[in-house]
């Protein structure tokens, strides 16, 4: 993945492009090799191809190349669509991952660093101590909460470091790894051999959504929050909503994502507003007098999609919350500056009333992004269950020596005063239990309960 492991994937025709070669004509645009401020990557820029480093102080790697996608931009920005459907947009200056909030600073460098002109790609036959190396130095350089996770990441070199040597194993190297990453419980870092070794694992006491939960939990809420009454399903089902009685209505959301086939931003953008449209009428807003928005079991997905949905639910501009990137392979402590990024009023209909937010550990990613943007909503929002996951950032993706996949977070998303909330997540205004044993077998869902308790009747 280039920059970021994205959930968009781009569209037929950008797939098109980048599946044939061919490089669009026109004018040169930002062409040239640029450093990204932060994210650990330079990127080579040509009219037609553009191609991916990913660096640190003792290594450089190809990432991922994308081609331009036909009659894009113009003299000021170029689009390109890797061949795994992620989309940027490229100016001097800046670059835009699609689906991604905000934008990523760069600026021109007269050459690639000299590490990757003799850049080699990565392969089983790397050896295990440059793999160990380069995977340590890549959290060393880009991970923003060793601090607050207690972990000292010198010391983890040091005690595990001796274990790899030319003869170390895959298996062997692997449960270094694994055993390197357990003490972060941070369901934002991930590693993968691409084939049958995984790791990857949530805050201590929470679950990571599945299908099979979300499937068991749809059931559960339509038998005992709705009365038996199926809510109408939208998006491949990954959002549903229904009318309760006393002119309150309830919204649930399992993702910001996955809403389409193809997949790519431009469709699942659409696809969100088709279903907005269809809810958020002039007359079922008109007469709403409460929201129930169930985010429990939610894995995340598009930041932007997110604030698309909390622009249906204010009529004037507020502040969402600022992201920005650690920017200091040597500090930890060391950031860019925070990149406001606000709610905008949708067109159209919107419901301005009260809201109940249902929250849980199993909220992650851009389901906490979401609820994040609803803290300075003006009107009245109260947030009900337990507190989120507490992963934000984009997983920033990068090669190992040896072909593994890694993910990692480097950004926070902070609230106007500065305050980030990853790691113990989004707290609630309002403590219940979410989907325990005890609740399944009670019949009893107290969140959803708590929720229409302090949600107006009409």
């Amino acid at each position: 993945m280039l920059l970021a492991l994205a959930v968009t994937t781009a569209g037929p025709a950008a797939a098109a492009t980048a599946a044939s070669g061919r490089a669009p004509t026109g004018p040169a645009g930002p062409v040239g090799i640029w450093r990204l401020d932060g994210y650990g990557t330079v990127l080579r820029v040509e009219s037609g191809r553009l191609q991916e480093y990913q660096v640190t102080g003792i290594s450089c790697l190809p990432g991922a190349s994308a081609r331009r996608v036909p009659d894009s931009g113009g003299s000021s920005a170029f689009r390109y669509a890797t061949e795994d459907g992620e989309v940027l947009t490229v100016r001097s200056g800046s670059v835009h991952v699609e689906g991604s909030v905000g934008d990523r600073a760069t600026r021109r460098v007269t050459a690639l660093p000299e590490r990757c002109r003799e850049a080699q790609e990565p392969g089983p036959a790397a050896d295990p101590v440059a793999t160990f190396d380069t995977f340590w130095q890549t959290f060393a350089e880009n991970y923003p909460f060793f601090a607050a996770k207690g972990v000292d990441w010198d010391a983890v070199r040091e005690s595990l470091r001796p274990r790899v040597h030319a003869g170390t194993t895959e298996d062997e190297l692997f449960a270094v790894f694994e055993e390197m990453l357990a003490p972060l419980h941070d369901a934002h870092v991930r590693l993968s051999d691409g084939a049958d070794r995984f790791f990857g694992e949530g805050r201590p006491g929470t679950t990571i959504p599945t299908l099979e939960l979300e499937t068991r939990v749809k059931a559960y809420i339509q038998e005992v929050d709705l009365g038996g009454r199926a809510p109408r399903e939208f998006a491949q089902g990954r959002i549903s909503y229904a009318d309760l009685p006393d002119g309150r209505g309830y919204l649930r959301l399992s993702g910001f994502g996955g809403y389409t086939e193809s997949g790519d931003f431009a469709s699942e953008s659409a696809e969100l507003d088709r279903v907005l449209n269809t809810v958020f009428t002039a007359e079922r807003t008109g007469r709403l007098r409460g929201l129930v928005i169930d985010l429990r079991i939610n894995g995340g997905g598009s930041d932007e999609l997110g604030l698309r949905l909390a622009g249906r639910l204010t009529d004037r501009p507020y502040f969402a919350y600022a992201k920005r990137v650690r920017n200091d392979p040597a500090d930890a402590g060391r950031f860019t500056r925070p990149q406001p990024l606000y709610v905008r009023p949708a067109r159209g209909p919107r419901y301005t009333g009260p809201v109940a937010v249902l929250t849980g550990g199993s909220t992650m990613s851009a389901g906490e992004t979401f609820t994040q943007a609803l803290l300075e909503r003006p009107g009245r929002t109260v947030r009900i269950g337990e507190p989120t996951q507490g992963v934000f950032s984009d997983v920033l993706g990068r090669a190992l020596p040896n072909g593994w996949e890694l993910g990692l977070p480097n950004e926070q998303f902070l609230t106007r005063t500065g305050k980030t909330f990853d790691g113990p997540g989004i707290p609630v205004d309002v403590s219940t239990p979410v989907f325990t044993q005890e609740e399944f077998d009670a019949r009893r869902d107290s969140a959803f309960t708590a929720a229409l308790r302090r949600l107006p009747r009409a």
